[in-house]
């Protein structure tokens, strides 16, 4: 399409006249900050050796806001420098872990034209998520409760993460015209098999027993478990790994997925989402559903006949390229697509896609293309085309984090 390649080459121009906003992410909850202090939207809970971060929205699922994000950043940089602290824990109040970025809250903002608030809460965020997973201290993230979105990128990068009986994942970013970011495709691509795929693309949920078992999280208790261990991991004097490792081992349980979950379709789910487009994975389940009579690839199907066309191939593309990328690098580029994705140069989706499922609440969204068959080569293309000279680029702390890489 000569329009959008156009607009690749234009890119510098749009940012001269102030036209492509920094922004990104997903949430599934209305916004709510404007009558919340920032200072009680993150607490704070200190002992002799260990500190832990809570966020604190549970009537808005603990979605983050742009304090909430610089905040948390700024707790783990003072955190990370005190040498008498040796173990730091992240959690959520209420039934959520956290519900991922207040969409309904961005979507204003870019309404607004508040841009470079924005741009400044992305940056913060994803430098956040970069600094989970290169963290120099014992990290324990406890996914008690709803995850979804970013809520997986400011958890699952770190050193320990601990699941319950109440835990439910998901990324569902696709239903909203937008991508799973945040290091989604750096740790989705790494599941088993073509896993990652279909979790991005579809919104599959898993639940606590089945991130355990594809490697998302390393430790599961029961939920009625949590006060003993958050105890004992407060208490400890001792900041060794293999300690911290014993801990929550000592109260943690085994388990196994049951005969209904995802990860016993792996083979399905293999032969389903290995293809190279979103064309010939919907046939390859159109198949599978056809021959075995399956209500699961029914469902797959439909979610992806309801995601946003042009946010699914970009998605496939996102887990495949984040394959064989570090997370500094997946980031990166996350960001450009994410900017691509907010700018509206090519497509108005993630704005459409939050009106009707989050704001209207109409769940008919008008997707522009609205047919996969219209998505072209050059429109995904937008998305991972690199930012203009005036546009500066996501950066990462890399060479004093990580400088053995």
């Amino acid at each position: 399409m000569q329009r959008v390649k156009g607009l690749i080459k234009a890119r510098h121009s749009f940012q001269r006249l102030g036209f492509l906003p920094h922004q990104r992410c997903f949430s599934a909850q209305p916004h709510y900050a404007q009558y919340d202090d920032f200072q009680d939207q993150v607490l704070v809970e200190g002992k002799a050796k260990s500190r832990a971060a809570i966020l604190n929205r549970p009537s808005a699922l603990n979605s983050l806001t742009n304090s909430m994000a610089s905040r948390l950043k700024k707790l783990y940089e003072s955190w990370e420098e005190n040498p008498d602290i040796g173990i730091v824990l992240l959690k959520g109040s209420g039934r959520a872990f956290c519900s991922g970025v207040d969409a309904v809250a961005l979507y204003h903002s870019l309404n607004e034209g508040k841009v470079e608030e924005c741009k400044r809460f992305f940056e913060t965020l994803y430098k956040f998520v970069y600094l989970q997973g290169t963290y120099l201290k014992p990290h324990v993230a406890i996914l008690d409760g709803i995850t979804m979105g970013c809520g997986g990128g400011i958890s699952l990068p770190g050193m320990f993460r601990l699941v319950t009986d109440k835990t439910a994942f998901s990324h569902p970013e696709t239903q909203l015209g937008f991508h799973p970011d945040a290091g989604a495709s750096f740790y989705l691509s790494r599941l088993p098999g073509y896993l990652g795929e279909c979790l991005a693309l579809t919104g599959e949920k898993l639940n606590g027993v089945e991130m355990i078992a594809c490697g998302l999280a390393t430790h599961y208790c029961l939920n009625s478990r949590l006060a003993w261990i958050e105890e004992r991991l407060g208490n400890m004097m001792n900041d060794d790994p293999t300690a911290i490792e014993s801990s929550l081992a000592q109260y943690g349980d085994i388990v196994y997925p049951d005969r209904s979950s995802i990860l016993h379709r792996i083979e399905t789910i293999d032969k389903c989402f290995c293809h190279d487009t979103i064309e010939e994975i919907i046939d390859s389940l159109e198949t599978e559903a056809a021959g075995t009579y399956d209500d699961w690839c029914k469902t797959m199907l439909r979610n992806l006949k309801e995601a946003s066309p042009l946010s699914l191939k970009v998605t496939l593309r996102s887990i495949r390229e984040g394959r064989f990328q570090s997370l500094d690098q997946c980031l990166a580029r996350e960001y450009r697509m994410s900017l691509a994705g907010i700018s509206k140069q090519v497509s108005n989706d993630f704005s459409e896609g939050v009106r009707a499922r989050l704001v209207d609440k109409d769940f008919a969204p008008k997707w522009d293309p609205p047919r996969l068959e219209e998505v072209s080569k050059d429109m995904v293309e937008y998305y991972f085309a690199p930012l203009g000279e005036l546009e500066p680029e996501l950066l990462l702390p890399t060479a004093l984090r990580e400088p053995f890489i």
